[in-house]
């Protein structure tokens, strides 16, 4: 009869959980896909704009002074993805002002031609409405960071349509080696929602065709691997710069007005020197040609990269993650070739490795890799990610992620983290 009663009692408390997780995502989903799709039309809508009006590249560095300012009337000064990250680490609070500042400086940069994605974008926004819902139902510290993590997960998937990559990048993005399982139903559901969403106002979700896919044999698995170990070398030199200028170009110019002014022009200068829209934007169109059609620039991949690093380092908006992708497919469809790899099928795995290196983020990588390209080549795809995620090193997009478990040996990273996790089991 004990163990009975405890059932029962056992039943209802995970219906309760049930319920407020039902409470929380469907709000969540719903204001999440709502305002991702209203991103992402504006952002598609000005990169046509840009694209039939060349003479918007000339007005980036007077749109770097608009995102000053914009950026100093919300009080969102220095607020980026790492305080996403913190909010769901340590239950830091974010600002729902976030929100129309990242929005209005994302679509302001994407108009004017800087390099940039629009990922981070979505996880600032997803964070702090997630956050701010939690808030407005007065929920605990702990479940607060659950709903930060699904608008997270709500975002990233009415942007991309891929929900189940966008709940588990959301999940494991903070903490290397640490997953917050008990946050999946709600960042799931969240997920589903916004997709759903995004579906219902047309927006088509990404994906590519690959055109040539080699069967799995120890060749090509040889090959794969070897493609790996030099997307980590792209990740590392992809990560080093993007820190190295984030750092640099604010002590050598540390009056945001002149830096946003002078590194806008310095991004025009580039531009016309390498090429006036293939490296500005997020470069969805340069992606597709490398992934399905196999075509890129051998220097396409290095001049993304400084690029991207720049724009974001002035401090225009966006995100690294689609750049990874550009990056990643780019340098694969060039360097697979040389490995006896189709030009195309390389430039796939490029693009999630990458992104695997850049995040950090392996099994959400491996199914972006599926929800991507349909399950094609998944087997390499698989190995190509494992191999890059190895060797790109204890570091990435984010400076405050945490690594709970060292890449290379099956121990904890530090000791900050092992004397934690003996408490819990403790």
């Amino acid at each position: 009869m004990s163990n009975l009663n405890d059932f029962n009692r056992e039943a209802k408390a995970a219906l309760r959980v049930a319920l407020q997780w039902l409470l929380l995502a469907v709000p969540t989903g719903l204001v999440c896909g709502a305002v991702g799709t209203a991103f992402h039309l504006s952002v598609e809508y000005v990169t046509e704009l840009r694209a039939a009006q060349s003479w918007l590249l000339l007005c980036l560095p007077l749109a770097g002074l608009a995102i000053v300012a914009l950026y100093k009337v919300t009080k969102c000064e220095g607020v980026g993805t790492n305080n996403v990250i913190r909010a769901v680490q340590s239950g830091e609070p974010v600002s729902l002002l976030l929100v129309p500042a990242i929005f209005l400086g994302t679509v302001l940069t994407h108009l004017c031609g800087g390099s940039a994605g629009r990922e981070g974008a979505a996880l600032q926004m997803g964070g702090s409405i997630g956050w701010n819902v939690g808030k407005l139902l007065h929920l605990s510290d702990y479940v607060r960071r659950t709903a930060t993590i699904s608008g997270m997960a709500a975002f990233f998937s009415a942007l991309f349509g891929t929900p189940l990559t966008a709940a588990l990048f959301a999940m494991m993005v903070e903490d290397v080696g640490l997953t917050f399982t008990s946050a999946f139903m709600p960042a799931f559901t969240s997920a589903l929602i916004a997709y759903g969403v995004s579906l219902f106002f047309g927006i088509a979700p990404t994906n590519f065709v690959l055109n040539s896919i080699p069967h799995l044999t120890l060749e090509t698995a040889l090959q794969t691997a070897l493609l790996g170990i030099a997307c980590a070398a792209v990740t590392r030199l992809f990560c080093w710069t993007l820190h190295t200028l984030e750092h640099g170009i604010p002590k050598r110019i540390p009056n945001p007005w002149l830096r946003a002014f002078a590194g806008g022009a310095a991004v025009v200068a580039f531009s016309y020197l390498f090429g006036v829209g293939r490296y500005n934007g997020a470069g969805m169109a340069v992606i597709a040609d490398a992934v399905e059609q196999g075509t890129a620039l051998p220097w396409d991949f290095a001049c993304k990269i400084f690029l991207t690093a720049l724009t974001l380092a002035v401090g225009f908006k966006g995100g690294e993650v689609v750049p990874s992708f550009y990056i990643g497919a780019t340098f694969g469809c060039i360097a697979g070739p040389w490995l006896g790899l189709p030009a195309g099928f390389a430039g796939a795995i490029g693009l999630v490795c990458v992104f695997c290196g850049a995040t950090n983020a392996l099994i959400p990588s491996i199914l972006l890799g599926f929800e991507l390209f349909g399950g094609q080549g998944l087997e390499l795809i698989a190995l190509g990610c494992g191999v890059c995620y190895m060797l790109s090193g204890h570091h990435g997009l984010y400076s405050s992620q945490t690594f709970v478990t060292n890449k290379l040996r099956p121990e904890y990273a530090s000791h900050k983290w092992r004397v934690k996790l003996k408490k819990k089991e403790e």
